[in-house]
């Protein structure tokens, strides 16, 4: 009966919250400025969080209770733990896409950090947020015209492409052309990104905060942390316009020699507000395309050399770093207005394109920064202490910060024998790199729970380039054994085609006495020499891929 009455008077309160709640909701909407925005927030955000909630339970439980008893480092606890990684990276995938939001964003940043979190979350979000971005309609795209702008965009531009050229988590870009036939790229930001963003942040901090109490060992709060701090400048494109006349100020006044080289397309400010975004459309070919490099005249190893020199500039000199040059907003296209070298080549200009995320230096940090990745190369352990306490890592954890830039485990990094100029790469390497982040997870996740916010956007930037640079010199390794070969080819069809005259000769010496000696001599000096060019390339082919070699994933000071 007790029971019966306590039932009762929890379903009457659950009734009484309910109205008083959507009583409270319904006046904020009726009163709100904009009704439309305030109604999504009060029918979107108290879903998500039941989302939240219930996906951060079902992962941090099925860690706690899925490897309850095993041993440490058995094959049975890694086995089970492989499988609880990819439950949870799978529910959390699941959660990103339902939410969307800035959840996309949070799941690509997760899909970006290789040998920090498990790999089974970096693979699954790799497969599916980089390739499965909202796209907003164009009633959408019409509306944030209108408010923006004033007017349709058919209105404002002579014309435009309805459907987009490309979709991001934050925007998507649209092709057009202005009444004065200039042909622009205009940005717009997906609409659902700032309308909830505020209650959303609010939401995932909650919920990682309960999780992180919970269960200490599981502290994700960094994450939010980062794109609190983040996120906000991405979605005002008036700071990205801000950013890119900036960057080039920089090179045109700090970095001369390379003006020409860099660029950033042109901002038609009168058309662009804090959504929206008009520029100048570029031409070009994404830095990882090695194909439409090479036939557009420009040749591999010149762009890698021109990306590093670019972000060493950006990072060592001028203090301002764009801290998202991931292959699609790297952009190579042949200088404008210059012809082809002697031996048929075109200089590359490197196009930077979405400059909403830029870091800023101090000279403390550029020159602890430049030392430690010195110590890193001489194998210097003292120094490496020394420079990575001063970024922040701490004493204690130093050797896995050095760890994580160099992509190796400590045992190797202060081995004087291993060439630190070089990353290979192989499945091996990343096994055992992939195994390092699963076994020291806590401790990476305290670690970057601690680094200041700039060296975490660091390492995004290492890690970005990194891949750029890894598909440009595996292409430049073929591209130059190719080369070596046809070469050789050259030399051996060369060498053939000279049987008949050297037959010749020989029948000449034999039947017409010293001057035919004479043109003997010049033949088979000729043939000694050809010989020699052969042996030259075949192991200048050698040398070159070598050297390519030794030039892989550079650390970004290089």
């Amino acid at each position: 009966m007790v029971l019966g009455f306590l039932l009762r008077t929890t379903a009457k309160a659950g009734a009484l919250a309910t109205t008083l709640g959507g009583g409270v909701a319904a006046a904020k909407i009726a009163t709100s400025d904009d009704p439309e925005t305030t109604f999504k927030i009060y029918t979107t955000v108290p879903v998500r969080l039941v989302r939240d909630t219930f996906t951060a339970a079902s992962i941090a439980f099925d860690y706690e209770y899925s490897l309850l008893g095993l041993p440490e480092k058995s094959a049975e606890r890694e086995k089970i733990k492989h499988e609880v990684h990819t439950r949870s990276a799978r529910r959390l995938e699941e959660l990103c896409f339902r939410n969307g939001g800035i959840y996309i964003k949070l799941g690509q940043h997760i899909s970006q950090l290789d040998y920090v979190v498990p790999a089974e979350y970096v693979q699954t979000m790799r497969k599916s947020m980089l390739n499965r971005c909202p796209v907003s309609s164009y009633d959408e795209v019409r509306k944030l015209f209108k408010k923006e702008l004033g007017a349709m965009p058919e209105d404002i531009f002579e014309e435009f492409n309805p459907v987009p050229l490309a979709s991001a988590s934050l925007a998507q870009v649209h092709d057009a052309r202005t009444h004065d036939g200039q042909r622009v790229a205009v940005k717009v930001q997906h609409s659902h990104m700032t309308d909830t963003a505020s209650a959303d942040y609010a939401t995932v901090e909650l919920i990682l905060n309960t999780v992180h109490w919970l269960f200490p060992s599981f502290d994700y709060r960094w994450l939010v942390d980062e794109m609190r701090e983040s996120l906000p400048k991405e979605l005002d494109f008036l700071v990205e316009a801000k950013n890119s006349e900036k960057c080039l100020d920089n090179f045109r006044r700090l970095s001369p020699h390379l003006r020409d080289y860099v660029y950033a397309p042109k901002v038609y400010w009168n058309l662009t507000t804090s959504k929206l975004l008009t520029m100048e459309f570029i031409d070009g070919a994404q830095v990882s395309d090695v194909k439409e490099i090479k036939r557009r005249g420009m040749e591999p190893s010149d762009v890698a050399k021109l990306v590093s020199k670019t972000f060493a500039e950006m990072i060592y000199r001028h203090g301002f770093v764009h801290c998202d040059p991931h292959a699609a907003n790297l952009l190579i296209r042949p200088m404008p207005f210059t012809k082809r070298s002697i031996l048929g080549r075109k200089k590359p200009q490197l196009v930077l394109l979405d400059h909403g995320l830029y870091k800023e230096l101090d000279v403390a940090t550029r020159t602890n920064y430049a030392a430690l990745w010195k110590a890193l190369v001489f194998s210097d352990a003292r120094a490496i202490k020394e420079y990575s306490v001063k970024l922040g890592a701490g004493e204690d954890l130093y050797a896995l910060f050095a760890g994580i830039l160099t992509m190796r485990p400590w045992n190797k990094v202060i081995d004087p024998a291993t060439d630190h100029l070089v990353v290979k790469g192989t499945d091996s390497d990343v096994s055992e790199l992939q195994m390092y982040a699963s076994e020291y997870f806590p401790q990476i996740t305290d670690l970057l729970g601690r680094l200041p916010r700039v060296i975490l956007l660091m390492l995004k930037t290492n890690d970005c380039l990194r891949a750029v640079n890894r598909s440009l010199v595996w292409a430049l390794i073929f591209c130059s054994v190719c080369y070596h070969i046809k070469a050789v080819n050259y030399y051996k069809l060369l060498l053939i085609s000279l049987i008949p005259v050297i037959c010749l000769c020989c029948m000449s010496v034999m039947f017409s006495g010293c001057l035919s000696y004479y043109l003997f001599t010049i033949t088979t000096q000729c043939i000694i020499c050809i010989f020699k060019g052969l042996n030259i390339l075949c192991a200048a082919s050698s040398i070159s891929v070598n050297h390519i070699q030794l030039n892989q994933k550079r650390g970004p000071c290089f």
